[in-house]
């Protein structure tokens, strides 16, 4: 078995009334029952948002919500998908012709990520046929996580069905990527926290290598995650992809001005670990470089001496070819700045100061304010939630990632977190709701 592989736990379906259900309902569906169940978790970003795929180290932790496959093997070419929820509705495809539409992800299309992933891994010629019936937990384009949920659940579906082992890195790593399959040009922290995610810590996760760090939280500190249930699914707008695109343009204009090589830089981590300065430098140098005033594509491709179609065959993605101004200085003042919140965040929880969730507090906040003005990621209903949360005088807020945002992270002394639960039931109208 490969190392620091996800475990395997033998259960006792009578004492998991859940499993027990999905079990019922799969002998219904497909006339046999399941061999294995297979289960991803949703996560939460404490501190650390858009910044994932820049290069920078995040901080989220998992959260109970997940997703849960019921799976048989067969010997048929043939993958049959189904859900719980009726209202996603049945699919099927041969597993040696997989197919992913861009234009419409539908949940289906996310299992075939990580199903593709698995494959393209290993070069099998010949995978295993199987039927899957899917329970979800998780509010879809919460900004929880689901699609990425579904996608890590489908390639150690996928795995565990073809006999393959790999440790939770790799896994990790091949789950990132293949979601990329859907046009999402995510940066690893969904995919990462699913599989490396320990009970009772948070965790520091970096990149290049991808590596977990525990993260013990303040005693006495609760997290209370409520939900605007505004939706938005990242994979089927180019809101998500223009701030990842406006991050590797910033990326290209600050490595020119620095005479680095600038074709080779796709992460604003890079032209730091170039340069050799610290992030408040970085942020400097932003200022020095870059200008507050959209940049027209004209002005890009006079910056950095190309032509339109080479920024757009080269540089841009497949659904930001038409995007005809982008927003470089804000994106990358957010970033810099979100990456030395992140340090700061990991430094005053292993130092424990007496005030730690005030300071830990202050640090969301700023992250928020940041996200709202800098990177232009709220909503609305957000801002409503944590306009709640300041008048009640809270330790902190914070919101997580999709575009617009729609979860409201607030951090507070455990004694309250009941009492704000209430609270909060009662002052938000009967659209949104609070998870945990």
């Amino acid at each position: 078995m490969a190392a620091d592989a996800p475990s395997t736990v033998p259960v006792q379906l009578v004492e998991q009334p859940r499993l027990l259900k999905l079990k019922e309902s799969f002998i219904a569906k497909f006339g046999s029952a399941p061999k294995f169940y297979v289960r991803a978790p949703g996560r939460v970003n404490l501190i650390g948002e858009h910044i994932d795929y820049c290069g920078y180290a995040v901080l989220p932790m998992a959260i109970e919500q997940d997703i849960l496959i019921a799976v048989e093997p067969v010997k048929t070419e043939v993958v049959q998908l189904a859900n719980i929820n009726s209202s996603y509705l049945d699919f099927s495809t041969s597993v040696n012709n997989i197919q992913i539409n861009k234009s419409k992800p539908q949940w289906h299309n996310y299992f075939l990520c990580g199903l593709k992933g698995i494959q393209e891994h290993f070069g099998l010629n010949n995978p295993t046929g199987m039927n899957c019936l899917l329970d979800g937990t998780i509010p879809p384009s919460s900004g929880l996580s689901s699609s990425s949920a579904l996608v890590c659940c489908a390639g150690l579906v996928t795995l565990k069905a073809n006999g393959k082992t790999l440790s939770k890195v790799e896994l990790a790593e091949i789950c990132t990527k293949s979601e990329r399959y859907i046009g999402t040009e995510g940066g690893g922290m969904d995919q990462s926290i699913s599989f490396l995610a320990e009970e009772g810590t948070a965790k520091l996760i970096e990149f290049r290598p991808l590596r977990a760090t525990d993260v013990r939280l303040p005693s006495g500190a609760a997290f209370v995650i409520a939900n605007s249930c505004v939706e938005m699914n990242k994979a089927a707008t180019s809101h998500y992809n223009i701030r990842v695109m406006e991050c590797r343009l910033a990326t290209k204009l600050l490595s020119k001005s620095k005479s680095l090589d600038w074709k080779k830089m796709l992460r604003l981590q890079d032209v730091q670990a170039s340069l050799g300065v610290s992030l408040e430098e970085m942020l400097t140098i932003v200022e020095e470089v870059l200008h507050p005033e959209p940049y027209s594509t004209e002005e890009i491709c006079k910056c950095l001496g190309i032509s339109l179609e080479d920024l757009r065959s080269q540089i841009l993605s497949q659904n930001t070819q038409n995007v005809s101004t982008f927003k470089l200085y804000q994106r990358a003042k957010h970033v810099y700045s979100e990456a030395a919140r992140v340090l700061e965040f990991k430094k005053i929880c292993s130092e424990a100061p007496d005030n730690a969730i005030q300071l830990l507090g202050e640090l969301m906040n700023q992250s928020y304010i940041s996200c709202k003005e800098m990177y232009e990621c709220s909503c609305p209903e957000l801002d409503r939630l944590v306009d709640i949360c300041l008048i009640n005088l809270l330790q902190g807020h914070y919101m997580v990632n999709c575009f617009p945002t729609d979860i409201c992270v607030i951090l507070s002394d455990e004694s309250c977190s009941l009492w704000l639960y209430y609270r909060l039931c009662f002052w938000i109208d009967s659209s949104s709701q609070v998870l945990c």
